[in-house]
């Protein structure tokens, strides 16, 4: 459930860029990140840089084609996005805070983030998300300049990064557990779940 808040305000642009104009999508966009800051605030949790600086990015795209050039191309508005999104990743890493750091700490029990390796497999998982974001805006900035290329090819890899990331975020922890092992009493079994 939590991927599915996480990824909402990408998707819902996403889903926007094809049926409306770029305004309306950035714009909807930065509100469904808004919405969900207020949700973490509401719950007690922390404000994730992800969805504060997703919302600052989308705003930033939207006042951008409102009041100084609202002819800027759907490919344009897609590259800014990606690398906004890159540059958020990219920046918590070199702040030493990855992303991923909040979503875990909230999810894993105190036991499970001491452990050696904790913030690194974070490390790496961010830098996944990085390679996507990074990867998107390349395929964006192809199609920008080879204007002969079918727009499904940029779709295509953006759907393959994005995917990939998804898959690799649930499947590296997994793998860390199996490769050094973890006490078991640090992971909840399927009864204790409940």
């Amino acid at each position: 459930m939590a991927i599915f808040l996480i990824l909402a305000p990408y998707g819902a642009f996403t889903f926007l860029m094809l049926v409306t104009s770029a305004e309306i999508s950035v714009l909807t966009a930065s509100a469904i990140c808004l919405a969900t800051v207020a949700v973490d605030v509401a719950r007690g949790r922390s404000v994730k840089v992800l969805a504060a600086g997703s919302a600052i990015v989308f705003a930033a795209i939207g006042l951008y084609l409102a009041l100084i050039n609202p002819a800027l191309g759907t490919l344009g508005v897609k590259l800014s996005v990606d690398i906004g999104i890159f540059v958020i990743s990219l920046g918590s890493m070199l702040l030493r805070r990855p992303f991923t750091l909040q979503y875990a700490l909230e999810s894993v029990p105190a036991e499970t983030a001491a452990i050696p390796g904790f913030l690194t497999a974070n490390y790496v998982i961010t830098g996944a998300w990085t390679a996507a974001a990074l990867l998107m805006a390349v395929a964006n900035l192809v199609l920008l300049y080879v204007p002969g290329l079918p727009l499904w090819s940029s779709l295509a890899v953006a759907f393959a990064a994005r995917n990939s990331a998804i898959y690799f975020t649930k499947w590296y922890p997994e793998y860390r557990q199996i490769k050094y092992g973890t006490p078991p009493a640090l992971f909840p079994t399927p009864a204790e779940q409940d």
